[in-house]
């Protein structure tokens, strides 16, 4: 073994105090990239070097700072903090932002400094690291039994808190749909969260003792400065009291002290909203599509003028209402904002140039907003006085709640409009914000500093007519300030209390006691001002954080207002008819449509219109066969779609609706692997399906496309056949559509009173199907694969030989002699039979072979092995006889 000698402590090189410093502070925040101010740039060393080159694209060089040979270093100027602090958050870091604590001039020593900021994908606050349109989500999850979870919602840009409880499948509903950019939990539940939750959230881990329910309470408790939470109504969620105690923890641990604009605390009720599980969100498309394009529903009915708008309208999408009577409240606000055209349009214009007050408010408590938006503040607040008179003076008893509810704020309104100017600049630094007549001392310093030039030019005529010398300048440099310049020839004439600062080849320059003492004045006016102008400001931010709660309601109710009248707006444009909402079973539409289809066909092409009805009494399940391709997955997510609109308060795609009330809606839509999970597609299909017989209720609407697909044919349709079989006998009796291949289904038509077989309709012309995607009754026979397989591009050979071999199986069909009751054996028997005949000698392997005697004495044999006592030399006389018997 090679021994290297030891270095002594005393021959050490020693870390630059620089470097020291820098070591302490990265030691109090290891698992984040430190962003080190030095002078006018923000540095980085070491990993943290290495990792802002590879995502900022810097340049990444070595210095020696003293302790090593070299270290990684990389920078980036000061200013371009929040275009660099953008990457690095998108790209998944935790960033330490770390400033400079004083003076650089009037330090002694090394500079003080210490994290001002830490950003991490949950606490994001600035502009550039938001979506406008969507919410920034820090959740928190509470591991509390084996099937219980406490949940926290915090969007810390507009000081939404949200808690919840319940089991496994809420708390995955509930992460799938704020779509969290960050989520906290105990440390040593990783290994749970990443088996029972999407592991590709971006999560952070926290010792298990924040997560302890005493201290929770206290930590909100003292956040909230109140005495209980009973106030809030949240005391009986002691799970999601927990969770929410721990993500108010992480923040002042991330250095996030001023939360002030966290006003308040709401419980999301699993029962207040109409359930939808995450696979029922992904089939739908709500809020992001799996096909190309993108298209969705959101995409599709987001109109809304506002980013506050835009964010509830996502909510809603996702929560829709299940109480009737605040279902029937939006309806008829949007009947009256299409009926009356005027108020639609004077309040939507009025919302757009509010801007995003919930956003701008929330900012106060940093004092990260700057003066254009304070001052777009108070002209959101003069915009909610209009919209107040609005609402208030209308007949609609829910547009009079929410005028009652607005709070204009006119004292604050009118003090910014006040000290604020009219175009300010975009930072405080920069001085020039402050009106004129808002403070005296303001004012004559200004007018000193403004004055200035006049008072030179005055001060350089009264020295020249002294003096007589005629060519006389004031001048300024940075060197010695104001000065007289005298050339040459006019040397003779300076007067003696004039002190000689400069010398030039043609001219000599001077100062005077009076350009000195002006010089003092209007340096020292200049600071003054800015100071001045400052602590100006800051009063008026201290001010405004007691209107942090009134302005965040009006930003929620502006938003409220902002959706209503964007369904408005779609109603008239995309001739939308009010849904009636009942208690009864009836589910019956007429002309319905698919919103998002429709709104993404190609030009002049209209789509084809259905109607559809669902009931208890004779008409519980629909049997939906038809050609593939010719549109019976878009008409299950039609009527799944048409449910959720009518139950935000949106109106619908259809000339008549009438919605039973619903209070879940299951889909199985599309089929898709999860292969990092380690499931195939009839996996997933299969887990979906029992998630959804296992939760469905007497109002549930329930839609099933190619169950039984991912397996063999015979299991497939024995699957299907008993699912519908369930539904059908289920005392609960859900509403029902049930797509498919398998023709033999149709039967069931025969034998259960609720059952109904419907079919897509088409025309063959030629040698082409022409798909007419209109729904009648009856079942379809025919599936036109081939005619798919043909229409995708497949090769002509494979497509003539697919051809030959429907051919012989159809040639071949018997007529149905054996007991209908027994549809499965029957198909199964003569498809055995039918493909035992299929000349298979084009081919050196035939997907067909796994039918034949040879296959099967081949798994008896198999069968009858056992592997624990085969000795290896018995193994290769079996594989000879196996490999005899194939040939």
């Amino acid at each position: 073994m090679l021994f290297l000698p030891t270095m002594s402590k005393a021959n050490k090189p020693s870390e630059t105090p620089l470097m020291q410093q820098h070591r302490a502070i990265k030691q109090k925040y290891p698992d984040a990239v430190l962003l080190f101010r030095v002078g006018d740039f923000y540095e980085t060393f070491g990993q943290d070097a290495i990792i802002a080159s590879q995502v900022l694209g810097i340049t990444l060089t070595k210095r020696n700072n003293g302790a090593a040979a070299s270290l990684d270093l990389a920078g980036f100027p000061h200013h371009a903090l929040d275009t660099y602090l953008h990457k690095l958050v998108k790209a998944g870091y935790r960033v330490a932002i770390c400033d400079q604590l004083e003076d650089p001039k009037q330090a002694k020593g090394i500079v003080k400094r210490g994290v001002t900021e830490m950003v991490t994908p949950g606490t994001a606050i600035n502009d550039k690291l938001l979506e406008h349109k969507s919410n920034n989500f820090l959740a928190g999850v509470h591991f509390a039994g084996d099937n219980l979870f406490g949940l926290c919602f915090l969007d810390l840009s507009t000081g939404e808190f949200l808690i919840a409880e319940g089991d496994r499948e809420y708390a995955d509903k509930l992460l799938q749909s704020f779509a969290p950019s960050e989520v906290i939990f105990e440390r040593h539940k990783q290994k749970a969260f990443r088996e029972l939750f999407d592991a590709r959230m971006y999560t952070y881990t926290l010792d298990e003792w924040i997560f302890d329910t005493a201290y929770a309470e206290e930590t909100l408790l003292k956040h909230f400065q109140t005495h209980s939470l009973k106030g809030f109504g949240i005391e009986e969620y002691k799970q999601g009291i927990t969770a929410a105690g721990a993500v108010i923890h992480y923040l002042k641990d991330t250095e996030h002290p001023n939360l002030q604009h966290i006003t308040s605390i709401q419980c999301i009720h699993r029962n207040n909203f109409l359930w939808m599980d995450r696979f029922t969100i992904r089939n739908l498309e709500l809020t992001y599509g799996n096909a190309e394009g993108n298209h969705t529903l959101l995409s599709v009915l987001d109109n809304t003028v506002s980013p506050m708008g835009a964010r509830l309208l996502k909510r809603w999408l996702l929560f829709p209402l299940i109480d009737i009577n605040q279902i029937n409240e939006r309806l008829q606000l949007v009947e009256t904002f299409i009926k009356e055209t005027d108020l639609r349009n004077d309040l939507s214009h009025a919302i757009k140039q509010c801007g995003d007050i919930e956003r701008l408010i929330s900012k106060i408590p940093t004092k990260k907003i700057n003066p254009r938006e304070v001052l777009q503040l108070a002209k959101g607040l003069k915009q909610v006085q209009q919209i107040k008179e609005w609402c208030t003076k209308h007949n609609n008893p829910y547009l009079q709640r929410i005028g009652d509810a607005l709070n204009p704020c006119p004292l604050i309104a009118e003090k910014i409009f006040t000290e604020i100017i009219d175009n300010p600049p975009a930072t405080i630094a920069k001085g020039g914000v402050i009106n004129n007549g808002v403070n005296p001392e303001l004012d004559e310093l200004r007018d000193i500093s403004q004055s200035g030039k006049a008072y030179l030019a005055k001060l350089q005529a009264i020295e020249a007519e002294k003096t007589g010398i005629t060519s006389l300048k004031i001048g300024f440099n940075n060197v010695f300030g104001y000065y007289l310049e005298v050339t040459n020839s006019h040397k003779s004439r300076v007067p003696e209390n004039w002190i000689r600062k400069q010398t030039l080849a043609n001219a000599e320059r001077y100062i005077t006691p009076e350009l000195k003492e002006y010089e003092e004045k209007i340096t020292g006016a200049e600071e003054k001002i800015l100071q001045i102008e400052a602590q100006l400001y800051d009063q008026l931010l201290s001010e405004l954080m007691d209107y942090l709660q009134p302005v965040q309601t009006n930003g929620n109710l502006l938003a409220i207002l902002d959706c209503l009248c964007c369904f408005a707006h779609n109603a008239i444009h995309y001739q939308y008819k009010k849904p009636e909402l009942h208690e009864g079973d009836d589910w019956v539409v007429k002309e319905a449509r698919h919103p998002v289809i429709e709104r993404n066909l190609p030009p002049g092409e209209s789509y084809i219109h259905n109607d559809i009805e669902l009931n208890k009494t004779d008409q519980q399940i629909i049997i939906l066969t038809g050609p593939n391709m010719s549109g019976k997955s878009a008409l299950l997510r039609q009527v799944a779609l048409i449910t959720l609109m009518a139950h935000m308060g949106s109106f619908v795609p259809a000339t008549e609706a009438k919605i039973s009330l619903t209070d879940k809606i299951f889909t199985r839509v599309g089929a898709s692997d999860n292969l990092s999970g380690g499931e195939s597609t009839f996996m997933v299909e299969m887990n979906e399906t029992a998630a959804i017989i296992n939760n469905i209720t007497p109002r549930s609407l329930v839609l099933l496309d190619e169950i039984g697909r991912g397996t063999s044919t015979y299991d497939g349709i024995s699957i299907a056949w008993s699912i519908i079989e369930y539904l059908h006998q289920s005392p609960h009796q859900p509403k029902t559509l049930f797509a498919t291949h398998y023709h033999e289904l149709n039967e069931l038509e025969e034998k259960f009173p609720r059952i109904k077989n419907y079919h897509i309709t088409n025309k063959e012309a030629g040698n082409k199907i022409i798909f007419l995607r209109k729904l009648a009754r009856g079942g379809s026979t025919h599936s036109f694969g081939i005619h798919v397989a043909k229409m995708a591009g497949m090769p002509p050979s494979l497509i003539q030989r697919a051809n030959e071999i429907l051919a012989h199986l159809e040639s071949q069909h018997v007529d149905d002699n054996t007991n209908a009751d027994q549809p499965v054996r029957r198909a199964d028997k003569d498809l055995s039979e039918k493909i035992k005949n299929i000349n298979t000698a084009q081919y050196q392997l035939s997907i067909f072979d796994a039918h034949s005697q040879t296959f099967e004495e081949i798994r008896q044999l198999l069968a009858n092995i056992d592997i624990n006592r085969l000795t290896p030399v018995e193994a290769l006389l079996k594989l000879q006889e196996i490999k005899n018997m194939v040939k």
